[in-house]
């Protein structure tokens, strides 16, 4: 055709409930824009609040302030091209939930349109039923002769095509390709998952071929609490070819012609171990500054979790920021010190060593009267992980300094982590990644820096807590692989225990690792927050009950 619209896709890194902060990012982003000739540009979902807002979308002044700022961000912008702006929408009928999740078209300096969301998300970490009315209607903006489409989010989420069943019976990309749209855009607000974008370029490649309507697709990216969203932000002509592609873990300006760009090649950078190291990174720091921390510590016990921890704190807040606490009992062997200390030496971090051998025998002391008569156990071992967590809860005190917590998920599922100890912290950098892709991420990550940053000790030691003379995680776990296997397929996949016992498991240890699940859901209702990398964490998405049998 003869018409075109150049589509500006800005993908920003909105802090929730900085609305001046973040009208400032989109300002930015529109200016640059329009200087590259852009007609039309589009935030992310939610953009001008944040996203995820959850129950602060329940304050009317929250939502009462967010369209002031619209409107002083649309006279700021008077001069540039016309932009869709996501934020939450007072729902000024007398029935359904309080609000609408809206683009507002801002346009010579006025508020002028609003487009709102269809389809409506109460799965994962998804609960917008709870604040929002569902939009079911066919929206259209007219812009230089040209019908654009307007969706937020889910409402791409729905083809029929694409997914064996459908979540929704209201296809809305369906109804606006039926209305004549000539090209589809869609304000996202995405969470990352490994291995999810590849998915997501092929669905929206085969929803553009199947209507043959162009579809731009714009995603935030940063980190919100326990999300981390890639941007990645993408665009597809009617062929379903790609055409256009934002940058990943980044900010990025993508100017195109949905109805005229060439495409373009695939994407490479998929490599799992490459996607979880920079959205851990990209979480750690985000969840830092925007939570009003510059420093950050944690333990190192000579361990792999606590290595590849404090390598992401480094390249997230930088060496200068990073402390490092050895704190060894007499069960710790000289090697984890070694270890601990090389691995602090490798990332340049500034480490302290406090024994807590004096702070152990104080309190076995106040309690030997209360002891008396009973045989060393577990108790014992979690005296040692709780003096280690006051010891660093005090100095993350006393420095204004972020604990990270250290535990991986294989821990954390089954519970082999101790409540006000090695669980203390503000927040759980690998609390979603399995034991054995910590490995592979610490390998991968010695292999792409071409040292190694994670000494080889490290790597190739059997992995132990040290609570006890000669202890591993083996004695009281199964192997690591077998273990991540049955979690998946229990966690993620939902399979019953028969089938997993049907995919060569032993059946008692599966039945034991499933009992360990379901008995240390009290601790995880207690854990720190963990950054999200795979598409069933123990965050918001996991709604589990403590007591149930």
């Amino acid at each position: 055709s003869e018409s075109s619209v150049n589509i500006a896709l800005l993908q920003i890194n909105p802090t929730v409930g900085d609305f001046a902060g973040n009208a400032r990012l989109i300002a930015d982003a529109v200016r640059q824009a329009g200087a590259q000739g852009a007609q039309l540009a589009i935030t992310p979902e939610l953009a001008l609040v944040g996203y995820l807002p959850r129950d602060l979308l329940l304050n009317e002044e929250f939502v009462r302030r967010a369209w002031d700022q619209l409107a002083a961000l649309a006279a700021e912008l008077k001069d540039g091209p016309p932009v869709l702006v996501g934020l939450p929408e007072p729902n000024d009928g007398d029935e359904g939930r309080p609000l609408f999740n809206t683009a507002a078209l801002i346009r010579n300096g006025v508020i002028v349109e609003r487009f709102r969301k269809a389809l409506l998300p109460t799965y994962d970490v998804f609960d917008e039923d709870r604040y929002f009315e569902p939009y079911l209607a066919v929206q259209i903006l007219e812009l230089s002769g040209v019908k654009v489409g307007i969706s937020i989010c889910e409402d791409v989420w729905n083809d029929r095509d694409f997914w064996k069943r459908r979540r929704y019976h209201y296809d809305p990309i369906e109804q606006l390709a039926r209305a004549g749209a000539e090209v589809i855009v869609n304000l996202s607000a995405s969470p990352f998952v490994a291995d999810k974008h590849r998915f997501r370029e092929e669905m929206l490649g085969s929803m553009a071929r199947r209507h043959g309507v162009p579809i731009a697709y714009v995603n935030q990216f940063g980190g919100n609490d326990d999300l981390i969203f890639d941007g990645r932000s993408c665009v597809f002509n009617a062929s379903g070819q790609a055409v256009a592609r934002g940058k990943s873990f980044a900010a990025d300006v993508v100017v195109c012609d949905p109805l005229h760009a060439p495409a373009i090649p695939p994407a490479t950078d998929y490599e799992t171990e490459s996607e979880i190291w920079r959205a851990l990174v990209l979480g750690t720091r985000d969840y830092a500054r925007k939570c009003g921390f510059q420093r950050c510590l944690l333990g190192l016990s000579g361990g792999i979790d606590s290595a590849l921890t404090a390598a992401i704190a480094v390249e997230a807040l930088g060496a200068a920021n990073v402390l490092g606490v050895l704190m060894p009992s007499p069960f710790s062997s000289q090697g984890s010190v070694d270890d601990s200390l090389a691995l602090g030496a490798n990332l340049g971090i500034e480490t302290m060593t406090l024994p807590i051998e004096p702070a152990m025998q104080a309190i076995e002391q106040t309690l030997a009267a209360a002891f008396a008569g009973t045989e060393r156990d577990v108790t014992e071992e979690n005296i040692q992980a709780r003096v280690r967590g006051n010891l660093l809860m005090a100095l993350s005190n006393k420095r204004s300094a972020l604990l990270l917590t250290t535990g991986n998920k294989s821990e954390l599922a089954v519970g082999y982590c101790t409540l006000y100890g090695d669980m203390s912290g503000g927040l759980g950098v690998i609390a979603d990644v399995p034991k054995t892709m910590v490995y592979r991420v610490s390998r991968w990550l010695n292999a792409t820096r071409g040292r190694d940053v994670i000494p080889e000790p490290i790597l190739t030691k059997a992995p132990s807590a040290e609570l006890r003379p000669n202890q591993t995680d083996q004695d009281s776990l199964p192997p690591y692989d077998v273990l991540d296997d049955i979690l998946q397929r229990y966690i993620e996949k939902h399979q019953p225990l028969d089938d997993i016992i049907a995919s060569g498991h032993d059946g008692d240890t599966v039945r034991r690792v499933v009992r360990l699940v379901r008995i240390a859901e009290f601790k995880r209702k207690q854990a720190a927050p963990g950054l999200k990398v795979t598409d069933r964490a123990f965050g918001t998405g996991w709604r589990m009950p403590i007591a149930a049998r």
